[in-house]
């Protein structure tokens, strides 16, 4: 059986949630996040996670499913969504999945095979004990000899890529195997929003001052608190690892601020690099288009694969 997904993707600050809330009550919708950090409990501010009463009665699934202490894999996400899928269809509602993590993403619309992750935790282990005696320069190089292929797709300073990348070297899902191979069992229509880059930024900026005044700086506090640190992997994440340097003395507030606006822009350009890999991508220019055309734009395209399926 085949599955019909709509994808609303972009980088972040670009306003993927206003207009998947407004697809999904048009289309009788159910929202699955596709955001690798909003997976997390009591990270919500510096995840831009979407409150209960801002829902609008929407269903959303992958929202606050695990501990910050605990690890999320693309193999997990997979089997989670797999999950979602049966019970959104099982309530005859239509499956949209929204959020920015590429890899997440990929490995809904293509033949990418996590399963054996977890029988890897070793090799996992390694490479995480080689990037803390070595740095980063050691995961380029292994990666280098694993698989120089992929060092054309995956940011070079981004140690939790590069991880990924070598782990599915050693697994045979090199570029140019499966991972560019379409699963045959879904049906993807696939929306990229973008904005103008100036307007973009400083929608990346003022989110970041909102975040801040909403209490950004008390949400990680909060979490220290727990038990939480450097070295876990959801405090490494944009927006944590920045408010985690300040608290522990590191850097200036203001230097903080900065840092962290600076980090979240370059995410969000590493995101359209990503997104622009995709040739059956329909890009959707919210600089050009007002909400509720954008809205129509998507409505467009659901009309349209009913007609061709």
């Amino acid at each position: 059986m085949t599955t019909k997904l709509f994808i609303i993707t972009g980088p972040t600050g670009v306003g993927k949630t206003k207009l998947s809330l407004a697809l999904a009550k048009k289309i009788q919708g159910a929202i699955i996040s596709a955001d690798s950090m909003q997976v997390y409990k009591g990270m919500d501010l510096g995840t831009d996670k979407i409150k209960k009463e801002d829902q609008e009665g929407i269903c959303h699934y992958g929202l606050d499913i695990i501990d910050p202490k605990e690890g999320y894999s693309v193999a997990q996400f997979q089997e989670d969504v797999a999950g979602y899928l049966k019970e959104i269809q099982k309530k005859g509602m239509n499956p949209i999945l929204v959020g920015g993590t590429g890899l997440y993403l990929h490995s809904l619309m293509y033949a990418l095979d996590f399963s054996r992750e977890r029988e890897n935790a070793d090799l996992r282990k390694n490479l995480d004990d080689l990037y803390e005696k070595e740095g980063v320069a050691s995961l380029r190089e292994l990666l280098l000899k694993e698989d120089p292929e992929a060092l054309e797709h995956v940011d070079p300073n981004n140690p939790q890529r590069l991880i990924r990348a070598i782990e599915l070297a050693r697994a045979g899902k090199k570029k140019g195997r499966d991972f560019d191979q379409l699963r045959e069992d879904r049906q993807v229509i696939l929306v990229v929003l973008n904005r103008d880059r100036e307007e973009l930024y400083r929608r990346i900026n003022d989110r970041v001052d909102q975040m801040l005044e909403e209490g950004l700086v008390e949400e990680v506090k909060t979490l220290v608190q727990k038990g939480l640190g450097k070295d876990d992997q959801a405090m490494k994440a944009i927006g944590y690892k920045e408010v985690l340097s300040y608290l522990e003395g590191e850097t200036s507030y203001e230097d903080m601020v900065q840092l962290l606006k600076r980090n979240s822009r370059r995410y969000a350009k590493r995101q359209l690099t990503w997104f622009r890999r995709y040739p059956q991508a329909h890009w959707i220019d919210l600089s050009v288009l007002e909400p509720e055309e954008a809205l129509e734009k998507m409505m467009e395209l659901w009309r349209d694969y009913d007609k061709e399926n």
